[in-house]
């Protein structure tokens, strides 16, 4: 097998190598491929970054220090990324690392040249996550020396202490997380900002374009509230547009770095932007997210008259947020502060200012966040608030794209909110018309569940479901918003990691009953929240390994692929205290009335395996012949078994394509030596998929799916057109995959009218 190169260049990139260059570098060698007007640039890939770890004895150092580490304790958390980031720079880059990185400067422009190093992460810029701000960028680097410090800078800003959060929120190991390293030449640009290129929240057909003076880093971190403009991609037209008042730009310092200077007075309030490069930008748009097939967030860079597209990224928040359409706050209280609404909803509680990281501590479970502008350190307080606001910012910044994710209501851009609210004062936020209000306004005590999605409120119907994916039950409501028509994947396994003892522990230690609790009650909040429509659970299938660092996970063993290993019902069918915990939480629900309630075994390979489970439920007290029971399709052997499953008594059928893929293909999609050939639409993949398919339908059978693939709008119209019975996307894809699906079945439906 060849070797992972430590340097390659842009054109020799595309979006499948994530694995070696990150989200970031992906992301630019995908775009430089299509036409886009991207810098030259190369990357330091992950592979350089392991074998630095590997050669200098670093995994080991770093990674138990983290696997012991509570993130929400944040003087731990703190020390742990100082010792980790202490660790990396103190280190010495490998020679040949340090030659390779040498020669492709010099190979670029050598000595005489500027560049931009960014960290390009591994876990950032996916489909589903977007965790913008984690890692850093050195701007203005000039010099072999500089150049080789900033790229082990980024490598030690992996392990920040916001990065090392973000990653233990999201589900991410850090084992598994590699960062390479852009090395791409400075634009050094007159006039920079970001575009979304669809409505970050509707979803419209409206590209939103902001820009200020200088280097675009004011715009990213909130350092200035800049022009907006809004174009409409329909008429093709500029249809609004707000010039605000930009008293500082970010410019290159010298030799190294940046410096922020004031704008002169001629400039301030002039417009950044003329119609014709607001239409040329976003014409640029229109080709980036026509590729992806999803709407981008795209930074871009001018000089002159040349623009420059520096990155380009999936907008994850479409739909994610809770609408306040139906809410009157503007007639029902007076408005002392005005802004940009950044996330929709509306919230009431009490401000708390803060001035510095240190300020952040004060904040409690359900206060008003009242800053000059957010940063990634800032997170941990960011989920506990109501509502956020703040003087700098727009649609783009800092505090705009993580309340959206959190969907929390924003506003951002207000000027003068740190001046104006006071400490202790009660106010009422709303996120969408960006309004702050004086005292908590009653109707946004009880913030409305409205389903905030395309699917939703355009009456989007559509005879393929499309349904959800949950892990927590606290995303529940917002999950249940988007209007799906059910949740097609509800992991149990996050209630139990979350309890941080593993099952044993609970049955060696005679607390069976708090076990079962436990999962009765997170189910059970799903199952409100989507009542009347299919709720399917997926039994245990948490790898040993995820097991190995909780109370109790000393008797876990150690397996040398716990993928492959004693997981899903084949450790169910041999642990029987353990299914049986589980049902009896199924079985307390069923004896409630929630008979939307399904139950989805994974890892099965053989028909007996489903013939076993349900008997021994059927053991202990369940009506089988009632009960949903239904299997997770993710091995090989089950696709060619599936119409013995179904002569076994399944009820539906539900492709996990992640293992599926794996598994088809003998790729460790976690391995970064092989992970670039991880290719969910192979042909033995796809194969495998669409005979699954054609039985399940030839006996009436449900089949669905529930991987990643069901978040991303091209498979997901593929299957539509293999007659796939429903899909199960993560929650902030499912406006996008019900307007796909649709779309897709008025095709099939043309198609046929055609013939006839």
């Amino acid at each position: 097998m060849k070797q992972m190169p430590d340097i390659l260049w842009l054109e020799e990139i595309r979006k499948e190598d994530i694995a070696a260059v990150g989200g970031k570098g992906a992301s630019l060698g995908e775009m430089s491929a299509i036409g886009l007007p991207v810098p030259k640039a190369f990357v330091v890939t992950s592979h350089a970054f392991r074998r630095f770890l590997v050669e200098e004895n670093l995994e080991d150092v770093i990674f138990n220090d983290l696997e012991k580490l509570d993130v929400d304790d944040s003087d731990a958390l703190d020390a742990a990324s100082n010792r980790a980031k202490k660790a990396i720079m103190g280190a010495r880059m490998p020679g040949s690392i340090t030659d390779g990185i040498r020669k492709a400067y010099k190979k670029m422009g050598g000595s005489r040249l500027i560049v931009a190093v960014r960290s390009s992460a591994t876990a950032e810029d996916l489909p589903d996550a977007s965790f913008a701000g984690q890692q850093e960028t050195y701007l203005n680097i000039k010099g072999e020396k500089n150049l080789l410090e900033a790229v082990q800078k980024c490598w030690a800003s992996l392990y920040g202490a916001r990065a090392i959060y973000y990653r233990s929120k999201q589900g991410f190991d850090d084992r598994s997380v590699n960062i390479a390293v852009v090395v791409q030449e400075l634009i050094h640009s007159e006039k920079a900002g970001v575009m979304f290129t669809s409505h970050p929240v509707t979803g419209e057909p409206l590209s939103i374009i902001e820009g200020s003076w200088g280097l675009g880093e004011a715009v990213v971190s909130g350092s200035v509230s800049p022009d907006k403009y809004v174009f409409d991609n329909r008429s093709e037209k500029v249809v609004d547009r707000l010039i605000a008042t930009k008293n500082i730009e970010i410019v290159s310092d010298g030799e190294n770095g940046t410096k922020v200077v004031d704008v002169g007075e001629d400039r301030r309030d002039a417009p950044v932007l003329s119609d014709e490069e607001v239409s040329r930008l976003a014409s640029f748009g229109n080709i980036a997210e026509t590729h992806y097939g999803v709407p981008q967030d795209v930074e871009w860079a001018i000089v002159a008259h040349d623009i420059y597209i520096l990155q380009s990224r999936p907008i994850t928040t479409i739909g994610s947020a809770v609408s306040s359409r139906d809410s009157s706050s503007g007639d029902s209280g007076k408005i002392i502060v005005q802004g940009q609404g950044a996330s929709p909803g509306i919230a009431s509680g009490k401000v708390v200012i803060v001035r510095d990281i240190k300020d952040a501590g004060k904040v409690k479970e359900g206060d008003i966040l009242v800053t000059k502008m957010t940063n990634p350190d800032m997170v941990p307080a960011m989920r506990r608030v109501a509502a956020i606001v703040t003087d700098e910012g727009g649609m783009t910044c800092h505090a705009a794209i993580v309340s959206r994710e959190l969907g929390t209501p924003a506003v951002v851009g207000t000027r003068n909110a740190t001046t104006v609210l006071k400490p202790g004062q009660m106010i009422t936020v709303d996120g969408e018309k960006g309004q702050v209000f004086e005292g908590a306004i009653k109707t946004a005590e009880t913030r409305a569940e409205a389903p905030a999605t395309a699917g939703a409120t355009t009456g989007l119907i559509t005879a393929t479901s499309v349904k959800v994916n949950v892990s927590i039950p606290e995303a529940a409501g917002r999950a249940a918003a988007t209007g799906a028509d059910g949740v097609g994947l509800l992991r149990i396994e996050h209630l139990i990691l979350g309890l941080n003892r593993t099952p044993g522990w609970f049955i060696a230690n005679g607390k069976e009953e708090e076990f079962v609790q436990e999962l009765y009650n997170g189910i059970k909040i799903v199952l409100d929240a989507f009542y009347g429509k299919p709720v399917w659970v997926r039994t245990l299938d948490a790898p040993t390994d995820e097991f190995r660092n909780m109370a109790g996970g000393e008797s876990e063993p150690a397996e040398h692929n716990p993928m492959l290993g004693w997981r899903g019902i084949r450790r169910d069918l041999q642990t029987p205290e353990q299914f049986r915990l589980q049902v009896e939480a199924f079985k307390r629900l069923w004896n409630q009335g929630y008979d939307n309630l399904g139950i989805m075994f994974p890892m099965v390979s053989h028909p007996q395996e489903f013939i076993r489970a349900r008997n021994m439920m059927q053991d202990w007290g369940v009506d089988v012949e009632k009960a949903t029971l239904g299997i997770m399709i993710e091995i090989p052997s089950s696709v060619l078994m599936i119409e013995d499953f179904i002569g076994a008594g399944i009820k539906f059928a539900s492709f996990g394509t992640n293992d599926l893929i794996q598994y088809t293909l003998a790729i460790d999609r976690n391995n970064e030596n092989v992970a670039s050939m991880y290719q969910p639409k192979h042909p033995a993949v796809l194969a495998l998929i669409d005979s699954a398919i054609r039985v399940c339908r030839d006996h009436g059978i449900e089949c669905s799916i529930c991987g990643q693939a069901g978040s991303e709008p091209p498979m997901v119209k593929w299957l539509v057109e293999h007659g796939i019975t429903s899909v199960s996307a993560n929650i902030d894809a499912i406006a996008k995959i019900r307007e796909t699906v649709a779309r897709t079945e008025q095709g099939i439906i043309l198609e046929a009218a055609r013939k006839a």
